[in-house]
């Protein structure tokens, strides 16, 4: 939670304002207990904002004005434009207030996402029956900016923090975009060590391009489906794998002296592990969900970028002015092949140990 927000109406309903990092909105309105029959309440499941009328019949009517004045009369807005909340829920602890002693009975509960851009948010309660005081205090503040509210007054403009607004869709494409490419290069030693064996193996373009082309397309694959949760597989199994996999292509690169036919099969076997691999980081980072699929391809080109990139210095310190050379197989690809198995097998236990 980047920064709260609390407005008290005379002891009547307080309201609890949270912004999260992603960019979610959270209203909650909470009716103090002495307003509510003794006992009252069990848990009423969330309902989609259009069906909110539904649920005040199932309330007593003692309190039925007041969730439907503060349904009705909450008013979230960013940057002057008002937004309708995409979910709200009332929240009753169950066995009423025996059960919870000094919490309060009732929440209403409104959340959605803050537009992407926006830069501030105000708050106004249109059935306010009279002065309450507003508190917004950031995360990390000492002091907290209180005002007071006459009725139906919009609170002054709360400026959202860098922290808590969503990217637009350019911004999502150009931060992912460098996640992925930075992934490779310079982070990813075990991926450019790979991306490094399946060039050694050829002085030609052609070769380079096939493996790395099936490389890209498992990788891709396995990427999107884990992240959309159709596969899973433990990184206790895909991070040994991953490095067994630079042992692999390392080792045929000194027993082999040309590209054969099941390498593409084998480089596209190993790419889908990778991808797996990875999801695993994407995971950990998050992906908006307001620019979801973007932030998934852009991340994903990103990773392409940087295997290109580690290909075109290899190309241009190595193969452009030695691939010619007589002894090129024999000093270059053998040697450095031997120094990636090495560096794979020590990885794979390593990892297969952790």
């Amino acid at each position: 939670m980047a920064a709260g927000v609390c407005a008290h109406e005379l002891g009547t309903i307080r309201v609890f304002v949270r912004f999260e990092k992603g960019g979610g909105y959270v209203v909650d309105a909470v009716v103090d207990r002495q307003h509510l029959p003794p006992g009252f309440g069990t848990t009423l499941s969330a309902r989609p904002y259009e069906k909110i009328e539904n649920l005040t019949p199932q309330l007593d009517p003692r309190i039925d004005a007041l969730v439907a004045g503060a349904i009705n009369g909450a008013q979230i807005a960013f940057d002057g434009k008002t937004v309708r909340p995409s979910k709200v829920e009332l929240v009753l602890p169950p066995g009423g207030a025996a059960a919870v002693p000094g919490a309060p009975e009732l929440t209403l509960r409104l959340s959605g996402d803050v537009p992407a851009g926006a830069k501030t948010f105000t708050f106004r309660n249109a059935g306010a029956p009279g002065a309450y005081m507003l508190t917004i205090q950031s995360e990390g503040d000492a002091e907290a900016s209180r005002q007071w509210l006459e009725g139906p007054a919009e609170s002054e403009p709360y400026t959202l923090g860098a922290d808590v607004l969503p990217m637009t869709r350019g911004q999502v494409v150009r931060t992912y975009l460098e996640l992925g490419f930075t992934h490779i290069l310079p982070k990813g030693t075990d991926h450019i060590l790979f991306v490094l064996g399946i060039f050694l193996l050829s002085i030609h373009i052609r070769p380079i391009l096939m493996q790395v082309t099936a490389f890209t397309v498992a990788h891709t694959i396995t990427l999107a489906l884990t992240i959309y949760g159709v596969v899973s597989l433990s990184p206790r199994i895909v991070e040994p794998l991953i490095a067994l996999s630079i042992v692999y292509v390392a080792v045929e690169n000194i027993l082999t002296p040309k590209l054969s036919p099941w390498r593409v099969a084998v480089v596209f076997a190993f790419g889908l592990l990778h991808g797996m691999g990875f999801a695993g980081v994407l995971a950990q980072l998050g992906l908006p969900r307001s620019e979801f699929l973007p932030a998934l391809l852009s991340f994903n080109a990103g990773v392409e970028l940087g295997q290109l990139a580690v290909i075109s210095i290899a190309f241009l310190l190595i193969g452009l002015p030695f691939r010619n050379k007589p002894w090129y197989r024999r000093r270059i690809v053998i040697p450095g092949s031997i120094a990636i198995a090495a560096v794979g097998l020590f990885w794979f236990v390593q990892r297969l140990t952790a």
